[in-house]
């Protein structure tokens, strides 16, 4: 066992290129996580986080391929694109809350699969790359579209850092995010306080799915610079768990989006190292997830074993 985590560690972390995959990789899930997290602290269960980083990164790619303008404008654009295509995508499913009681976690998840499939019809059509020679695909970002590296790194990793510090001050410091804790805590409280909760739930998806479109944005212009089917890549289902894990930490969550891809990478070393197949890597890191997230359990509760008398000896 010691010499497969050796190898793990190794695969992970023991050269330059590896660490700055992790950290690539590791970004766009810190990011999303915290999107959800705004909702899920509301009780709003907005699964879909995926559909909404593919939205987010076609908007971001549209003006990447349709404009030549000088890279920070570009950018900005891009990243502002993403932005507010995210959040008008949250927004759909918070509308039907609010207006019709439409059950939220249905609505998103469904959403997810309009957003991936209308990326495949890009790849299949407008955005097809003529230069594959009958392949579908699209085509790589100029380098105006790309974002700059920082410390051998993308610039998304400020992004994070930046984000994470929002959510946080937005959570414990400011009146929406009070609002959103006690709409999470209890609606009933909530409406007697006289909040405003159709309102508070639609404020609140529009921020959560317009941090997971900048997310898109920060995936195809940073870490693959250029949209695929495979852009969101199940980072909206793996951020639930990092929030979940993190207790709604926002710092905590960066390290969770850390160790986990830390985890896949080196679980994906063992697999290569061994001459095991694809499936090893994603059961071993599926072991250590499913203990971690058992162990709430035993966090949460305890045994007692009680005598004759009624006594606890345990």
């Amino acid at each position: 066992p010691l010499l497969v985590y050796q190898t793990m560690l190794n695969g992970a972390l023991a050269k330059k290129t590896a660490r700055a995959s992790v950290v690539r990789n590791a970004v766009p899930l810190a990011i999303v996580a915290l999107g959800v997290t705004l909702a899920f602290k509301m009780k709003f269960w907005n699964i879909g986080a995926e559909g909404q980083i593919c939205i987010g990164a076609i908007a971001a790619s549209f003006f990447a391929y349709s404009f030549d303008w000088p890279s920070w404008l570009l950018l900005t654009v891009m990243a502002v694109a993403g932005f507010i295509a995210g959040g008008l995508w949250g927004l759909i499913p918070a509308i039907f809350k609010t207006k019709f009681g439409t059950n939220e976690t249905l609505s998103t998840l469904m959403m997810n699969y309009i957003a991936a499939y209308f990326i495949q019809y890009l790849r299949e059509g407008p955005w097809r790359d003529p230069a594959k020679n009958g392949f579908p695909e699209m085509p790589r970002f100029a380098a105006a579209a790309r974002l700059p590296s920082v410390l051998g790194v993308h610039a998304g990793w400020i992004f994070a850092l930046a984000i994470a510090l929002f959510v946080l001050i937005y959570l414990r410091y400011t009146k929406h995010g009070y609002e959103l804790t006690v709409v999470g805590d209890n609606i009933t409280t909530a409406r007697y306080a006289g909040i405003n909760v159709g309102k508070v739930i639609i404020r609140t998806m529009i921020l959560s799915g317009a941090l997971c479109g900048l997310t898109g944005f920060l995936i195809v212009g940073g870490r693959d610079q250029a949209i695929s089917t495979g852009t969101a890549g199940g980072n909206g289902f793996t951020a639930i768990i990092v929030a979940w894990l993190a207790k709604f930490n926002t710092f905590t969550m960066a390290l969770i989006s850390f160790l986990l891809i830390f985890l896949e990478k080196g679980a994906a070393e063992i697999a290569s190292a061994y001459n095991l197949n694809d499936f090893a890597s994603d059961i071993i890191a599926g072991v250590i997830l499913f203990f971690i997230l058992g162990s709430e359990f035993f966090i949460n509760y305890k045994a007692i074993f009680r005598g004759h008398a009624g006594k606890e000896v345990c």
